[in-house]
């Protein structure tokens, strides 16, 4: 949990509250917030993350504080009713009374209370609306994340020369850009963005009246590693030569979180990295948009039909295929049978800290247990 800094209250303050699943971005924002307040006088900014509320009533009631008092709320990754349950209500009883509030990758309870001036998702889906139902899919039916991730480029193109309703709803789809993006320059650019828009009543004035870059784009899939110039590449050459020929024992696979990547929060993959590297084997970080794992494994563990890893390692803490929406386990079966390799799939303790995991009884949470295993 972050909050505002009291010191930077003004007679006209504009505040921001941002509600998600986990802190994976919480350093990300951290910064954000960080370079924003210096250009955007009145800013106050908070960052809930529901994993946290297990731990303490209190961590509820400040999220449910800061949403009551929040000019601009952006929710994202509820899926769970023990994570959007408890703020429902405040969600509800703000949503008329705030300058904007986007709901977005959630339960459908959460994501209808989006309403951005005439873009209301608790109104049917026709027209523009239509287009994100189409976006969300159906269960198994719904398309990959790559091709998802390539509608979601391309509606903002669209939208841009629609008049009406069309310019709310593309504001909605490069929110989600950002967010998905989800670089410390990326959440900087999608809170000002959403200032500049949707400011209204006395904070139209903190308004700067410029431009807000579109959001960056980063490799949907690529290779990964910390010794690497820039750190992200969409090519295997890339990767750093970190062993010896004579020194190498196995070259193993390794499937890492886009977002985590993004995010700058890779220290736990760094330090497998090099632990592997350390017993000598030639590891090859990679990852995929979304939680299709099958783009990065087809384009970097498999070379002309042939597999190319000794073993494959997730560290992504998600099924193979899918995520805690939905989980496609046939299409795992069959990418993991043409791999043919020994698999290890960690499951993080997301929700909860190591001694935390390691004196309960019962290991994963209920949360873990859903989310990462059925």
């Amino acid at each position: 949990m972050i909050r505002a800094d009291p010191s930077n209250f003004v007679q006209t303050p504009i505040r921001v509250t941002l509600v998600t699943m986990d802190t994976h971005l919480a350093s990300a924002a951290h910064k954000a917030y960080a370079k924003l307040r210096r250009k955007i006088e009145g800013l106050t900014f908070s960052i809930h993350a529901a994993s946290e509320w297990s731990k303490s009533a209190d961590r509820v009631e400040a999220c449910i504080q800061d949403i009551e008092a929040a000019d601009i709320v952006i929710v994202t990754m509820l899926f769970l009713e023990d994570h959007f349950q408890p703020i429902l209500p405040a969600l509800e009883a703000r949503r008329d009374r705030c300058d904007v509030m986007v709901c977005a990758m959630s339960a459908p309870e959460v994501v209808k209370l989006t309403k951005m001036r005439q873009f209301d998702m608790a109104k049917p889906a026709t027209g523009i609306m239509g287009l994100l139902k189409r976006m969300r899919g159906k269960g198994k039916t719904q398309t990959g994340g790559a091709a998802q991730m390539r509608m979601l480029r391309r509606l903002p193109r669209i939208l841009k020369y629609i008049p009406g309703t069309a310019q709310d709803a593309r504001a909605y789809f490069l929110t989600l850009q950002y967010w998905l993006g989800g670089s410390e320059e990326n959440i900087r650019h999608m809170i000002a963005f959403l200032i500049e828009r949707y400011a209204a009543g006395p904070r139209e004035k903190l308004k700067t009246g410029k431009a807000v870059p579109e959001p960056v784009d980063y490799p949907d899939v690529g290779v990964y590693h910390p010794a690497m110039k820039g750190r992200f590449s969409e090519k295997l050459t890339d990767l750093p030569k970190t062993l010896k020929r004579s020194e190498r024992r196995g070259r193993v696979g390794l499937l890492l979180l886009r977002s985590y990547l993004l995010a700058g929060n890779a220290a736990h993959y760094d330090g497998v990295i090099a632990a592997l590297e350390a017993k000598g084997l030639e590891v090859v970080p990679a990852f995929a948009s979304g939680l299709d794992a099958r783009p990065a494994i087809e384009k970097f563990f498999i070379e002309d039909g042939e597999t190319t890893v000794d073993a494959l390692v997730s560290l992504t803490g998600f099924s193979l295929v899918g995520g805690p929406a939905y989980n496609d386990a046939k299409a795992a079966e069959e990418v993991l049978a043409t791999l043919d390799v020994p698999y290890l799939t960690a499951h993080p303790v997301e929700f909860q800290t190591l001694d935390e995991w390691g004196g309960s009884d019962r290991g994963l949470s209920p949360v873990e247990s859903t989310i990462m295993v059925a």
